[in-house]
């Protein structure tokens, strides 16, 4: 499905994600509600705006509108160009993969690349209540953000999941391909590791995934945008 809407966020806490856009408009978006309602979105960057109807509506949200310290220092704008899928994810399916993910989470062979994850970082993708993205860029160049909340770590250097309903979206991946997870905990705590796919294999029927872990970010203070490992 295509749309022409814009859509619009707020700089607050962006670091390293403004010199990205800057430098690259494609954006992949996850839209994920408190009962595990969602759409995956893609769009091109269009602008940052310091004034006007965009920023009134984030200043206004209920995560600034009473912190007497900071608002977002601008919004940027989206072009939604394709809202690829509207999802809704059952407890059930989140419990039924997250077990399923632990059952798989053996760490790989080692890799060259990959770096030993802070032990903060593995702790806060652990538990089940989170929200987490696998990235990935289709064969236009978009980056395409794949709900996979039963992401886990597998050993110091990889994390590994249980595909369920993002199966059909990470199918293309090859092995080596480039990834990136993204995490956000119910104490808005967030971190972002990147890497390389290592591949699928089937475990009691389901596919299940893993990626090396080559780098990884802090999204939030004290440090947003810093390189962690």
């Amino acid at each position: 499905m295509t749309s022409k809407t814009a859509s619009s966020f707020g700089n607050f806490l962006l670091r390293k994600s403004v010199g990205n856009l800057n430098s690259d408009p494609h954006v992949g978006v996850l839209v994920i509600t408190t009962d595990l309602e969602g759409w995956v979105l893609q769009g091109d960057f269009v602008e940052w705006q310091r004034t006007g109807a965009y920023v009134d509506r984030l200043n206004n949200t209920d995560l600034l509108r009473y912190n007497a310290y900071t608002g977002v220092r601008n919004a940027g704008v989206i072009q939604v160009r394709a809202a690829l899928r509207h999802f809704r994810i059952s407890k059930l399916r989140v419990l039924t993969d997250y077990l399923l993910a632990r059952a798989a989470a053996r760490p790989p062979a080692p890799s060259g690349e990959a770096v030993t994850m802070p032990v903060v970082v593995q702790k806060k993708f652990s538990p089940m209540t989170a929200v987490r993205v696998l990235a990935l860029l289709d064969g236009e160049g978009y980056p395409l953000t794949a709900p996979v909340l039963s992401l886990q770590p597998a050993g110091e250097s990889a994390l590994v999941c249980a595909e369920g309903l993002s199966a059909d979206l990470l199918e293309p991946l090859a092995v080596g391909a480039p990834v990136a997870a993204s995490l956000l905990t119910l104490d808005v705590v967030s971190f972002q590791a990147k890497g390389r796919w290592l591949g699928r294999r089937r475990l009691l029927g389901a596919p299940v995934g893993a990626m090396a872990v080559t780098a990884v970010y802090a999204g939030g203070p004290p440090i947003p945008g810093r390189q962690v490992a």
